[in-house]
């Protein structure tokens, strides 16, 4: 069956016209992807994905691709621009990388990150947006619960949450939707796929307290970060930026409870909003 290459659109990001000028010079040399490859240290598939731009070009790749074609900075200069840029369909992308996985970290300050949302939780918490129908609450929904039960494919994924106090504290719906979700949580406070820590009042102030944040950890060893605000979210891909936000965690992680100690406060937030029993007659 006889390759037919994909169709290119390099004028939508600066990520996808990096791709479209690596395969324009790579054709203009009359090199395949394999021969390619072989010049500049990469793999064909690795290349391949560059050139459509489903992978983030690797900060080592632009110059071997100046000196493999003779244009001295050029690849160079398309890449601090690709960097620095939003992903064009950036949620997309994120979800694509979170069901690949293999470590998943998480930080939440106002809202328990969606992985870790119960049924009832996640409506409540969607069904505050005035911009959303009934129907379309419960198709997104739908989508969280199985995003969850894919994170219990075989081999599982090792899941890290850090939550803000906060979390345990602010009402979402009725006690029995509270109670249910912290009894969630404290079931996955410490298994051999899941730890879950708060970051307690008594910390104070931290660079993470204004947003949400995800690492995830990749099977090639590359991590990507996702900061979630209230209407929108950025995906890092950028080794440096990587890097800044897996201190700023690190740090959060050294200064929020111990697995004990996050499970007692936890089972106290639980003891605070129990759900009434119905008198006996």
């Amino acid at each position: 069956m006889k390759f037919t290459p994909q169709n290119l659109t390099p004028y939508v990001s600066a990520r996808h016209y990096f791709g479209s000028e690596q395969r324009r010079h790579r054709e203009a040399a009359k090199l395949s992807l394999v021969q390619l490859a072989s010049v500049v240290n990469s793999s064909k598939s690795a290349l391949a994905r560059i050139e459509t731009a489903e992978l983030m070009p690797p900060p080592d790749l632009p110059p071997r691709l100046d000196a493999a074609f003779g244009t001295d900075k050029h690849f160079h200069g398309l890449y601090q621009l690709a960097k620095r840029e939003a992903h064009p369909d950036q949620y997309r992308r994120y979800m694509e990388l979170e069901a690949r996985a293999e470590v998943i970290e998480q930080y939440g300050a106002q809202m328990l990150p969606g992985l870790l949302q119960t049924e009832a939780y996640a409506r409540t918490a969607l069904g505050v947006q005035e911009d959303l129908s009934r129907e379309q609450v419960e198709d997104l929904v739908n989508a969280r619960m199985s995003r969850q039960w894919r994170q219990h494919s075989d081999p599982p994924r090792h899941r890290w949450a850090i939550l803000d106090e906060s979390l345990l504290r602010r009402q979402m719906g009725p006690d029995e939707c509270m109670h249910e979700q912290l009894a969630s949580l404290l079931r996955q406070v410490d298994t051999p796929e899941s730890k879950v820590q708060v970051m307690p009042f008594s910390a104070g102030y931290h660079s993470l307290l204004g947003g949400a944040l995800t690492l995830l950890s990749l099977p090639d060893g590359s991590s990507v970060a996702y900061e979630e605000g209230i209407e929108a979210g950025h995906l890092y891909e950028d080794p440096d930026m990587v890097k800044k936000r897996r201190r700023q965690y690190e740090t959060l992680r050294a200064n929020s409870l111990s697995l004990p100690a996050s499970a007692d406060l936890i089972r106290k937030a639980m003891e605070d909003c129990r759900p009434c029993e119905a008198p006996r007659t």
